[in-house]
């Protein structure tokens, strides 16, 4: 029985062709977490608007894409679609789908951020005759986004592997590269082992850009956020 042949472990962790697999699991978890991101933002807005209806839509689309699995959403896109005719490329289909899943999570973070910030700094912000909009960047944002920051990493990490699951519709990332030279070269164990240190050096690279960005947003008290509402709050402690 064939061990494990270093050799070939060393030949599969260099090779071009697992190695460009590996870029293409880095891009799509970026275009995946900077769409899912902004899906995620509004879905939150319109999770605490006051109006039933948009609050009720976000909280359908939540519990749709949470509630069942991303392969079957990806199937969906990729081969259920083309029956309504709506057909869209393998990427496509891929980068979409990542996209309405990571949403759905994002939303619920990024709504647990806003509602950990004290409502009296909005309405101090208001006071001061701050836009909804200026709120949000200035006040919130910043502030939420401070907050959030381990539990996106956490998502961001579960979103890298995820992208696996692309395989199953012939996405040529890595775990999909892995298994093409898996069948010429029949060594499974070493292929997959370079495939999970792979993983590994991706995982570990975000790692570093979380704590850089953790670093920096704990570095002081937000000085945008303070700017726009301590004016208001040094109004509220004058003497009347």
């Amino acid at each position: 029985m064939k061990g494990f042949d270093v050799g070939d472990f060393l030949d599969a962790l260099v090779n071009p062709f697992l190695l460009t697999g590996a870029l293409v699991t880095a891009g799509l978890t970026v275009a995946a977490l900077a769409g899912g991101f902004l899906g995620g933002l509004l879905l939150a807005l319109l999770r605490s608007a006051k109006h039933p209806a948009a609050s009720r839509v976000a909280q359908g689309y939540i519990w749709f894409f949470r509630g069942t699995p991303l392969l079957i959403q990806m199937v969906m896109i990729y081969s259920g679609l083309p029956q309504l005719g709506i057909k869209f490329s393998v990427i496509t289909s891929v980068i979409v789908a990542l996209v309405l899943n990571e949403a759905a999570y994002m939303a619920e973070i990024i709504r647990g951020g806003f509602l950990a910030i004290p409502v009296g700094q909005s309405d101090a912000a208001k006071a001061l005759g701050l836009s909804r909009l200026q709120v949000l960047r200035k006040v919130l944002l910043p502030q939420a986004t401070r907050i959030i920051l381990p539990a996106i990493g956490n998502s961001v990490n579960g979103l890298l592997k995820a992208t696996s699951i692309a395989s199953v519709i012939s996405m040529e990332e890595l775990m999909r590269r892995s298994e093409m030279v898996m069948q010429v070269k029949f060594d499974v164990l070493e292929v997959f082992a370079a495939a999970a240190v792979d993983y590994l050096v991706l995982t570990t690279l975000w790692d570093q850009v979380q704590r850089r960005l953790e670093r920096r947003f704990n570095r002081s008290t937000l000085p945008d956020a303070k700017a726009a509402v301590a004016p208001a709050l040094e109004q509220a402690i004058q003497p009347r």
